[in-house]
């Protein structure tokens, strides 16, 4: 018995790897997607990303049979109201991310999500009163005392990065003060968006303005793969967080954020000043220390727990 239990242990977050790398690595190398509809304005990709994966996430919901809790979600006024909030904060970040990608500011892009766990545990501790450990307020400070020097050396102020930051930290924070599955949460908010994004995705072909079956074949294909890039990645994601245990979502996070560092440094070739240097050491010490103090806190919470069964 103990031996199949060490094979359980063993492959369990090892099948999860499986589905969680290649939905990091398809975040981390979504640049060069996007990148590649340069062409097309950064409002016209969000909205054509919004419908494609609304379609994906509904065939989703039907295939796994939770079109009744689709449907009971979006009876329930206190889940709507919320989810309207959610989606503004997704398209908000979903919006950025492609303006920033194709105004080559991808180090910004790659520094938010470097940033984005640590501002979760200070929006953790400011609305959920959740007490920060000593290495985590370590972690804060020097990762703010990094975001300060970006801005004092280089005379701006990182908004792309923060904004990015912020507008997920957000809205995981909603998301997790509610109730709703996260599947079912995504199809909502996609519907919502939705509405308003078709019947201008329509009135942009008719009047000739749009890219859609204006441009090219290769185009047309590209935008239907916006799903690949933004439904996809998720699926895999929930799929391997699933397998996984918490200490190995938590250091594979990284994998995203270092991918498009590499991307925008060694082949899109972005100035990379030392200023820059420096803020991004701060952040990845912080990273360091805030990844160390939860791998602790895991492994010290899972030990009682086994003392107790």
């Amino acid at each position: 018995m103990s031996l199949s239990g060490n094979k359980k242990s063993v492959t369990k977050p090892v099948n999860g790897l499986l589905f969680l790398i290649p939905a990091y690595l398809i975040w981390g190398g979504s640049p060069i997607f996007w990148k590649a509809l340069a062409h097309v304005s950064a409002f016209e990709l969000l909205l054509q990303r919004t419908v494609w994966s609304f379609l994906f996430f509904l065939v989703m919901v039907v295939l796994q049979n939770r079109t009744e809790e689709l449907i009971q979600a979006i009876k329930k006024r206190s889940i709507i109201l919320t989810l309207v909030v959610t989606t503004l904060l997704l398209s908000t970040n979903w919006y950025l991310f492609i303006w920033a990608v194709n105004h080559d500011q991808i180090l910004q892009t790659s520094l938010g999500y470097y940033i984005n766990p640590l501002i979760m545990v200070l929006l953790g501790m400011i609305f959920l009163k959740e007490r920060l450990r000593p290495l985590q307020i370590i972690a804060l400070i020097i990762a703010g005392s990094g975001v300060i020097y970006y801005a004092l050396t280089l005379g701006q102020y990182p908004w792309i990065a923060l904004t990015i930051a912020f507008s997920f930290g957000f809205y995981s924070l909603l998301h997790k003060m509610t109730s709703v599955a996260s599947l079912t949460g995504l199809c909502i908010e996609t519907m919502m968006l939705s509405i308003p994004a078709l019947p201008y995705l329509v009135w942009l072909y008719l009047t000739g303005a749009g890219a859609m079956f204006h441009i090219g074949s290769g185009t047309d294909l590209l935008l239907v793969g916006t799903t690949l890039v933004t439904a996809l990645p998720l699926l895999l994601f929930t799929l391997g967080a699933r397998r996984s245990l918490l200490s190995t979502v938590g250091f594979t996070q990284y994998i995203a954020p270092s991918c498009t560092f590499i991307l925008a440094l060694f082949f899109y070739k972005e100035p990379f000043a030392l200023e820059k240097l420096v803020t991004f050491l701060a952040i990845w010490v912080a990273l360091i220390l805030y990844s160390a103090d939860s791998l602790y806190a895991y492994k010290k919470m899972r030990a009682s727990m086994e003392k107790i069964n």
